[in-house]
């Protein structure tokens, strides 16, 4: 039996692979301790599992409004979470890490480490724990021969016909540009007594030499050959939420057809514009019934064909849907995947842009780009989407192909085998 770490930082869509993961690994005979942010301390050790505080803690977007605008900007939004609000707490990530890793009568066995968690790797060298890396989108991989499309340089997309020489080239150009961002990781190196190293944080540096495991479906991305040797592709790890449909949705989705469902995951929803606003008027012009989830967001009036919700879980309720619009995180993208469902995306920031232009290639959904996503623009591809049988087709197709999948446990048995090793 081992004791594995695994730290994660952000949204629900950033813990809840993590659960998945440590779920399976406590049935496997393992004691997973999930280390993270303090806000979800209940939700973690209501499940069993144990729980380890790591700062920074998120904000409340009620009384930060601001923030989640700053970090869901398509241009510069993933730059303002890496420098104003990871990099801050260095420090103290690295000193909460340590004591996730030593706590208890012996230390761990192994680490796992999420893409925002620098100081996992600096840990596991100062203490020698073993430690493996994950990702749960393909952005993070920066393929030549898969190219992605970054959030603020969509241009990149251009590039997929030239061939990995000039798409190398600018993605030095680009890691030269961000560089700076990882300076206070390389000085706490420094301060700890570690060797400096070339490798970025944020890009090579990330990766562990002896295990990365890709938390998606090859549906999504398929293994390339420039990626690190010893990658292993999962599978989604679902966290399958046990929280029943509301008898309100029940009823609904019984009295009807299949509604379109809108939604913008657990992070989106807090800068959304008028993207609830918009999508009650596409459901109103192509006739048909919606749900709309909208956390904490003011919603659309209800009407008989249109309901508006807080939340609901998407494993349940994506099945019954006509469609989906989402923003193209990847936790819902995977549900909606799943699901076999059609998908328009309508991304903001981070992997969102890649992960809907993945979606557009596999002929399972179309993308439309947020300033451009209004109730005429989204009605018009919604209509052909759902008069386009073979792109129906292979949604479903899909969907079946990834509901044999099971991430959770082969992600586990990865794990297992990498503590076995060390």
């Amino acid at each position: 039996m081992a004791r594995i770490v695994l730290c994660t930082l952000g949204s629900l869509g950033d813990l809840h692979p993590y659960i998945a993961v440590a779920q399976a690994l406590a049935r496997r005979g393992h004691t997973p301790v999930l280390a993270t942010h303090e806000t979800y301390r209940a939700k973690i050790e209501a499940l069993g599992l144990a729980f380890h505080a790591v700062r920074p803690e998120l904000p409340g977007w009620d009384h930060h409004p601001e923030l989640i605008h700053r970090w869901m900007d398509q241009r510069h939004g993933t730059e303002r979470i890496v420098r104003e609000f990871v990099m801050p707490a260095l420090h103290e990530s690295y000193a909460d890490t340590l004591a996730a890793a030593t706590a208890g009568p012996v230390a761990a066995d192994l680490l796992v480490s999420h893409p925002l968690t620098f100081t996992t790797r600096l840990v596991a060298e100062t203490t020698g724990i073993a430690w493996a890396s994950s990702l749960l989108a393909p952005l993070g991989f920066l393929s030549t021969t898969d190219p992605s499309v970054l959030p603020n340089a969509e241009v990149l997309a251009r590039f997929r016909g030239l061939g990995p020489g000039p798409l190398r080239a600018v993605y030095a150009l680009g890691k030269a540009m961000a560089a700076p961002w990882a300076d206070p990781v390389h000085k706490l190196r420094a301060e700890l007594g570690l060797p400096a190293t070339r490798e970025n944080p944020l890009f090579e540096g990330q990766h562990s030499p002896d295990l990365v495991l890709a938390l998606f479906s090859h549906w999504l991305a398929k293994p390339q050959p420039d990626w690190p040797p010893r990658t292993k592709v999962t599978g989604f790890p679902f966290f399958e939420d046990e929280t029943p449909l509301s008898p309100q949705l029940e009823r609904f989705l019984e009295e009807g057809a299949a509604p379109i469902v809108f939604t913008l995951g657990s992070s989106a929803v807090h800068a959304a514009g008028a993207f609830y606003e918009e999508s009650a008027l596409v459901a109103r012009h192509l006739g048909r019934r919606a749900v709309l989830l909208v956390g904490n967001a003011p919603g659309a009036t209800p009407s008989r064909d249109l309901l508006t919700l807080g939340y609901a879980p998407y494993a349940r309720l994506f099945p019954r849907a006509a469609a989906i619009v989402h923003q193209g995180g990847v936790g819902t993208t995977a549900e909606a995947m799943r699901s076999g469902r059609p998908q328009l995306i309508v991304p903001f920031a981070h992997d969102q842009p890649d992960n809907a232009e993945r979606i557009s290639r596999r002929g399972i959904g179309r993308t439309l780009q947020r300033s451009t996503y209004s109730a005429a623009s989204a009605a018009h591809t919604l209509q052909e989407m759902l008069a386009d049988e073979p792109l129906q087709q292979r949604a479903q197709e899909i969907g079946s192909h990834i509901r044999k999948e099971d991430g959770a446990t082969t992600a586990a048995v990865e794990l297992e085998r990498r503590t076995r090793r060390a």
